[in-house]
C-alpha cells in the first residue's frame, strides 16, 4: 500500500514538468539563444571571458565569429588550471567535480568539469525529465513500486588539490539525494566498487531478491550482467524473477546490435525499451515515445547547441550552423556550449536529425568512429542496423564487433575487416558475410557504389573473435564496464590488430 501511495505520488510531481518542456517545445530557437547570452553574461569576468571579450557580445553571430571552436586537447589548459584549484577560469561558480572519461579512441584520460548547475539543472534535472516523460506515456506505470536496477562505472572518486575526480556515475550516485538510493538496487556502496568482477558477483547477489521494476545502464555491459542473473537463478527468463519490470533506460552504445537479445531476456510486448544520450559532457536528448528510436533534444539543461555538417567535417569548406540552420536527414558532427564551462567545444558525437518541429535525432556514430579510406562514408549507425538485420536473418547473436580498412596495396583493391565476437554463431558464417555486405550496401549508397562490381572494394572480410576476446582487450587496458565501449569503426587498424594479436596469443 505505501508503494503504490509513493508511486502515485511521485508520478504526480514528475508530470508537472511537462508544461515546463512546452516552452522550448514552442520556442527552440528563442530558449537556446537566450540560454546562450546568459552563459556568456554570467562569465564576462572568467579567465576564458575576459580572453575571447564576453562583454562585447551581443548575440550568436558576435559568439561565432570571436570564440572559436575546440577540442580537449585544445581546452586542457584551461581545465587543468581549474584541476590545480585555480578558479573562475572556464566556469565563474567554483568547480570541484571531474568525470575522467578515457574515451574510446585515446589512452589518455580526459578530466571533464562537472559545476554545481550542470549537476543540478542538466543530469539530474534530465534523469528527472527521463522519468516524466515515461510517465506521461505510461498512465498505468507501477514504475515506483519496486526499485531500478542500476549499472554504472567501476571506478571509486579520488581527490587531488582539493578537486575530486572519478566516473561521471560515481559523481552521481555521490550527489544524489537520500530518497534516490532508497529506490535503486544495488547500494551506493556497491555501485562503487573498483573491481569490476567482484562488484558483478556482488550486484547479482544483493539485486535478485528484489522487486525490480526497470534497469538502467550500458546495453552492452547490462547485457553482461542480467545473463549472469540468469545464470546464477537458474531462471528462464527475466520476468519471471522480476514480474513486475516493466522499462530499460539505455544510452552509452546502440541498441539495435543487442534488441534480439533484450526481447528473449525480458520477452513480451508490455516491456519498453527508453533510449537516452548523456555523456560526462552532459545530458543531450531523451526518447519522448514509446517504440521509438527518435531522441527529443532538451535545449533547457544550460547546454547550447551548434552542429557542423560531416560532409565538410574537417575540411577547410567546414561551417558551423546553429539550430535554426539544420537540416534533415543528414550527418552533423555535435557542438556544445555548457554550464560546467565547455565553450564550443567539439563533443567527437555525429547526430542526425529525424524531426524539426520538435527537434529529434538520432546518434550515428563518432567523428573518429567512422571508415571513410574510399568514399565509403561508414557510420556506426550503418553498421549497427546492417549487424542487427543479418542476426535477425541468420537467428545469429553478436557480443561485439570492430571494424577498419584493408588499404590498397599494389594492384589490390581495399576491403573492410570484421572483428566479430559471437554469443550464437550462425551455421554459415560465409552467408553471414555475405548477407552483411548486402545489408550494409541497402542502408549506405556509398559503400554500395564502392562495392559494386567490386569497383573499389572487395567484399568484406569476416573474422570470428574467440570467446571473450573483447573482455579480455577491455581488461588489458583497465577499462571493464560502466562508460567503456569498444571502439566499432576506425580508419586505422591499431585496434584490429591488437584484437588480431590477442586472438593468436589465446590459440
Amino acid at each position: 500500500m505505501a508503494f503504490t501511495i509513493i508511486n502515485s505520488i511521485a508520478s504526480w510531481i514528475l508530470k508537472q514538468r511537462i508544461h515546463q518542456m512546452e516552452l522550448f517545445l514552442k520556442f527552440p530557437h528563442e530558449v537556446q539563444n537566450e540560454l546562450l547570452l546568459n552563459l556568456i553574461k554570467s562569465n564576462e569576468q572568467t579567465v576564458f571571458g575576459k580572453k575571447y571579450d564576453f562583454s562585447s557580445i551581443k548575440s550568436y553571430d558576435h559568439f561565432a565569429q570571436r570564440v572559436p571552436l575546440f577540442t580537449y586537447e585544445e581546452l586542457e589548459p584551461y581545465i587543468e588550471r581549474t584541476r590545480r584549484g585555480e578558479q573562475n577560469i572556464l566556469w565563474f561558480e567554483p568547480v570541484k567535480w571531474f568525470a575522467k572519461s578515457s574515451g574510446t579512441t585515446n589512452a589518455k584520460s580526459k578530466f571533464i568539469p562537472v559545476s554545481n548547475d550542470a549537476l543540478e539543472n542538466c543530469h539530474y534535472k534530465a534523469a528527472k525529465d527521463l522519468l516524466c516523460l515515461y510517465l506521461n506515456n505510461n498512465e498505468n506505470s507501477q514504475l515506483f513500486t519496486g526499485k531500478s536496477l542500476r549499472l554504472g562505472g567501476s571506478k571509486q572518486l579520488y581527490e587531488d588539490n582539493n578537486t575530486i575526480f572519478g566516473d561521471l556515475s560515481a559523481i552521481l550516485i555521490d550527489n544524489m539525494p537520500f530518497w534516490a538510493e532508497f529506490s535503486s538496487t544495488p547500494s551506493n556502496k556497491t555501485s562503487l566498487m573498483s573491481e569490476w568482477e567482484t562488484k558483478m558477483s556482488a550486484i547479482v547477489k544483493e539485486t535478485k531478491g528484489e522487486n525490480v521494476t526497470s534497469f538502467a545502464g550500458v546495453p552492452s555491459w547490462m547485457l553482461v550482467l542480467l545473463n549472469r542473473i540468469i545464470e546464477d537463478t537458474g531462471r528462464g527468463n527475466l520476468l519471471e524473477l522480476w514480474p513486475n519490470a516493466e522499462v530499460y533506460f539505455h544510452g552509452g552504445v546502440s541498441f539495435e546490435p543487442y534488441r534480439e537479445q533484450y526481447n528473449k531476456l525480458l520477452p513480451g510486448s508490455r516491456f519498453k525499451y527508453y533510449e537516452i544520450y548523456n555523456a560526462s559532457e552532459g545530458f543531450f536528448a531523451i526518447q519522448d515515445l514509446n517504440d521509438s528510436s527518435d531522441l527529443l533534444l532538451m535545449l533547457d539543461y544550460g547546454i547550447f547547441y551548434e552542429f557542423i555538417p560531416m560532409a565538410t567535417f574537417g575540411t577547410l569548406e567546414q561551417r558551423v550552423l546553429p539550430l535554426a540552420a539544420v537540416e534533415l536527414d543528414k550527418n552533423y558532427a555535435l557542438v556544445i556550449t555548457t554550464n560546467a564551462g565547455l565553450w564550443r567545444y567539439i563533443i567527437g558525437d555525429t547526430v542526425r536529425f529525424t524531426s524539426l518541429a520538435p527537434y529529434r535525432i538520432r546518434i550515428t556514430g563518432r567523428t573518429k568512429h567512422h571508415i571513410n579510406v574510399f568514399g565509403e562514408e561508414l557510420m556506426v549507425e550503418n553498421t549497427d542496423r546492417a549487424l542487427a538485420k543479418t542476426c535477425e536473418q541468420t537467428q545469429a547473436e553478436v557480443a561485439e564487433y570492430t571494424v577498419a580498412p584493408i588499404f590498397m596495396k599494389d594492384k589490390e583493391k581495399g576491403a573492410h575487416e570484421w572483428m566479430v565476437e559471437f554469443r550464437k554463431e550462425p551455421q554459415d558464417i560465409d552467408q553471414f558475410a555475405q548477407l552483411l555486405d548486402r545489408n550494409l550496401q541497402d542502408l549506405n549508397s556509398d559503400y554500395e557504389a564502392k562495392r559494386t562490381n567490386n569497383m573499389t572494394l572487395n567484399p568484406l572480410v569476416l573474422n570470428v573473435a574467440g570467446n571473450n576476446l573483447f573482455y579480455n582487450w577491455l581488461k588489458n587496458q583497465d577499462k571493464l564496464g560502466g562508460q567503456h565501449k569498444v571502439p566499432r569503426l576506425s580508419n586505422e587498424r591499431k585496434f584490429l590488430e591488437e584484437l588480431k594479436s590477442m586472438q593468436l596469443a589465446m590459440v
